[in-house]
């Protein structure tokens, strides 16, 4: 099943994605110009610390980009209710259309979200059935980067021996203090933040709660944990082969739970 595209006219989503790009391409910039490569050159390190940084970088900004142009669980204008469980769906006071249970209407999109999470102006796109997985993999690889780069920053001071630095006229040389103490400085940010969002969305997996059930505090039966963790975590990446929850470069096939399975077990 394709996954379909789905775009959010949203200039404060835009300003937010556009740092978060700029975050990403600042670092695969001069992270490897000012530390990878030179020392490289040099013996200090070999070729598996690049193609990991690289590695990473590129899992990072794919599930970026998928996360953020791909349909969270948008339902359909008329949509078909099976009868078996046409007494699990519901009326949206919003937008006066039929919806499941644990969907929500998103004010920003203007439509309702199958088992939505919240939204998102990070990614410019709601976190819902859809694409929850991309997002819990945009974190992940965020905070492996950004662990990684600062990792990289304290040991090309204290730790790798000083570069002979041929080329001291190059840009990156000349600001090369300027650069890094950005890099740490963004990569401290980002890795604090995403660490703790990561963490909150882990422990929503495990108990089976979306975070505006946490906030609205209205599904007490859904809080608690009902099902195996390794449960809900394959119904989130719609599958059950845990080496395929890292990759995002794959269709998420749903494993077609009922709507109200979470409700009523």
């Amino acid at each position: 099943m394709g996954q379909r595209i789905h775009f959010v006219v949203d200039p404060q989503g835009w300003c937010c994605m556009g740092l978060i790009i700029f975050v990403w391409l600042y670092n695969t910039i001069f992270i490897p110009k000012v530390i990878l490569f030179p020392h490289y050159e040099e013996g200090n390190i070999s070729v598996v610390a690049v193609f990991c940084y690289y590695f990473c970088s590129l899992f990072c900004v794919a599930s970026l980009f998928r996360a953020s142009v791909a349909d969270p669980g948008k339902l359909p204008e008329n949509p078909e209710i099976p009868i078996t469980e046409r007494e699990y769906w519901e009326l949206c006071n919003k937008c006066n259309m039929m919806r499941p249970k644990r969907s929500h209407h998103c004010s920003r999109c203007g439509h309702c979200v199958r088992r939505m999470d919240h939204h998102c102006p990070w990614i410019n796109n709601c976190v819902g059935e859809d694409n929850h997985w991309l997002f819990l993999q945009l974190c992940f690889y965020t905070q492996i980067l950004s662990f990684y780069t600062l990792i990289l920053d304290f040991c090309h001071y204290y730790y790798f021996l000083p570069l002979k630095k041929e080329n001291w006229d190059a840009f990156v040389f000349r600001h090369e203090l300027a650069l890094l103490r950005v890099s740490a400085f963004m990569g401290l940010i980002i890795l604090g933040g995403i660490s703790r969002l990561f963490y909150t969305q882990l422990m929503g997996i495990f108990t089976d709660t979306t975070s505006i059930e946490k906030m609205s505090n209205c599904c007490e039966d859904v809080s608690r944990p009902q099902k195996p963790w390794q449960q809900t975590f394959s119904e989130v990446f719609g599958t059950h082969w845990k080496i395929l929850w890292f990759i995002p470069f794959r269709q998420r096939q749903p494993l077609r739970v009922p709507y109200h399975f979470a409700n009523h077990d």
